[in-house]
């Protein structure tokens, strides 16, 4: 029963000319061409339906409904004159004997038109996303989400993984972002949060003898928004795997992703597995960051020795970077604009210079850099016609910087991108330890709870100062997609020993580990199995394969960059009555 539908809008064909049918929607317009001559185009879920209506009568009644509102509309089929191959349903027409309005649009002015909605300014899109939504454009990617989720499902259970919820409402633990708090009423001034992952929980399921664990996670995060990632809540292909290696980890993904891009994607070419392994001390210098986008041919090169001397103060006591633009036939005023774009995203100024048709250095900072044409040549191994484009500052800075002067002219400048593919890689043997920034002293680089490779041995000999804690490496890992992070993951350091020790190196004792995760560390020292999991992010995922570069153009209802959400007026003011009963109160100084 399709409330008293015979067929949905996307659904007739010429074979059905001569049928009596009903059709039901939303009257998309109407176009009036005399007094006995118009057409209305109805749309639902499934396509557009042209309605010809041949009479005075009919036109009376379907000119006193408004747009946007839904009707019901029975007639006969008939084959068009003027046929559409654009629509599939462009061979035939239903002639109306009939029409009932279901539900009326009472505005006569809409937001904004729902087929032009994606030009439409974003604060309305979100006011009004049930509108938006209408629009095919933005609907087919949520169609897209679930089919997505769909696969993706199916593939893990048929890997032997069992779908298993974990709770919402847990305890807040130090994960790296802000946790969502949640007053317990029942429990006056302590609070639950809602967790940024289910990292401890699906564990604690691989200690519980669980083999194989996955669920279409959701998240929650109070983090600021940008392009590839949503406030407040995401979700993720959260996976664990006990026994299991990193290798483990790989086959398992490498085998459930590519068909769902090679089906989904924009795209029609992704990597074949197994994908390209690339540590990360590795990518940060050949590509400049950990993200590295393969699609694109430019890679860095260190000039730091060679441009030591060459008296240009920037360079003198940094890390000099370059970056090798070849067959380079762009201006001037190319170069300028996109090195503004690089200082804007980097924080750091950026420099170039280019070798002309006679071999000659010119442009830019070509005179500090000529005394030392020669080795330049050779050390770079440049040819006429290339563009030279360089970084410099700490290490770090330079290296940034650089990575962002691959991506943004890999981008820009003909043929160095081959842009309509998806293009993945690890990025593995991540740091285990860093120096930071604020406190000078040693701490966690990443995930506290990632083995460290070497175990306890390398753990000692870091402690006893036969080697530097900054050299240990953990068996920790990242997905990496066209440049965008998809997933970090980890082989678990499971060992309650291993997990201490990693702790003292960075003045916290087993006392801290205990209290701060107790039912971790209780779990572990009965016995826990070696285990290694992921958690690809949904939302960026089906981001890639919808072509698309904002996250919230493949969010059903997504909040805005300040993390509000428009259309339902969160978050908001609550009662009085609620506050007490959760023994909050809301002070002057906080509601100014």
């Amino acid at each position: 029963m399709m409330q008293s539908r015979t067929n949905t809008c996307g659904e007739l064909r010429l074979s059905d000319a001569g049928r009596k049918v009903t059709l039901c929607g939303w009257m998309e317009n109407m176009r009036e061409v005399g007094s006995s001559l118009g057409f209305v185009v109805l749309r639902d879920f499934y396509g557009t339906t042209q309605i010809v209506i041949d009479s005075e009568e009919m036109m009376k009644e379907f000119g006193a409904i408004s747009k946007e509102s839904t009707i019901r509309v029975e007639g006969t089929v008939r084959e068009r004159s003027s046929k559409n191959p654009n629509m599939p349903t462009g061979e035939i027409e239903v002639v109306p004997d009939r029409v009932e309005v279901l539900g009326r649009c009472r505005y006569s002015e809409l937001p904004f038109e729902i087929n032009h909605s994606r030009e439409a300014d974003e604060q309305a899109r979100l006011k009004y996303r049930y509108l938006d939504l209408r629009n095919p454009e933005v609907k087919k990617n949520i169609i897209l989400r679930c089919n997505v989720v769909a696969a993706l499902r199916k593939s893990m259970t048929e890997h032997g993984f069992l779908e298993i919820t974990t709770p919402i409402l847990t305890a807040s633990s130090p994960e790296g972002a802000r946790d969502y708090l949640v007053p317990a009423r029942k429990h006056p001034g302590e609070f639950y949060a809602l967790p940024q992952a289910p990292q401890q929980f699906k564990q604690l399921l691989m200690v519980s003898g669980f083999d194989r664990y996955f669920q279409i996670a959701p998240c929650f995060r109070d983090e600021d928004a940008r392009g590839d990632r949503s406030p407040g809540e995401f979700y993720q292909l959260d996976m664990e795997m006990a026994f299991a290696t990193q290798e483990d980890v790989f086959a398992v993904l490498e085998d459930v992703l590519p068909p769902v891009f090679a089906k989904y994607g924009t795209y029609d070419r992704a990597s074949d597995a197994p994908f390209v392994r690339i540590p990360y001390r590795e990518s940060m210098e050949k590509y400049g960051c950990d993200k590295p986008d393969l699609r694109i041919d430019l890679t860095v090169q260190d000039a730091t020795e060679l441009l030591a001397d060459c008296g240009f103060g920037p360079f003198r006591d940094n890390v000099v970077k370059a970056v090798v633009v070849s067959d380079f036939r762009e201006s001037r005023k190319f170069i300028e604009k996109n090195l503004a774009d690089v200082q804007v995203q980097a924080g750091n100024p950026a420099y170039w210079f280019r070798v002309d048709e006679n071999g000659e250095l010119v442009g830019g900072i070509a005179k500090f850099v000529a005394p030392v044409r020669e080795k330049a040549v050779a050390a770079l191994g440049l040819k006429n016609g290339d563009l030279v484009l360089l970084s410099a500052g700490k290490r770090t800075d330079a290296q940034k910087t650089a990575g962002v002067l691959v991506k943004t002219f890999g981008a820009a400048v003909p043929g160095h991108m081959d842009k309509e593919q998806y293009a993945f890689c690890w990025i593995v043997d991540f740091p285990m330890y860093e120096i930071g920034e604020e406190s000078g002293e040693l701490e966690f680089c990443h995930n506290p709870f990632s083995m460290p490779a070497g175990g306890l041995e390398v753990l000692k000999k870091a402690e006893s100062g036969e080697i530097d804690p900054l050299t240990i490496t953990a068996d920790q890992y990242d997905l990496v997609c066209n440049g965008i992070e998809l997933s970090s993951g980890a082989v678990r350091n499971h060992d309650p020993e291993i997990m201490i020790k990693a702790f003292e190196l960075v003045r916290l004792g087993e006392d801290d580990v205990k209290a701060k995760f107790p039912a971790m560390y209780n779990a572990f020292c009965y016995g826990a199995p070696p285990h290694a999991g992921i958690a690809p992010g949904i939302d960026r995922m089906v981001m890639l394969l919808a072509g698309e570069d904002s996250i919230r153009e493949i969010i059903p209802f997504p909040m805005n960059k300040n993390a509000q959400d428009v259309m339902m007026g969160a978050p908001g003011p609550v009662t009085e009555k609620q506050l007490e009963e959760l023994h909050i109160r809301i002070t002057e100084n906080e509601k100014q």
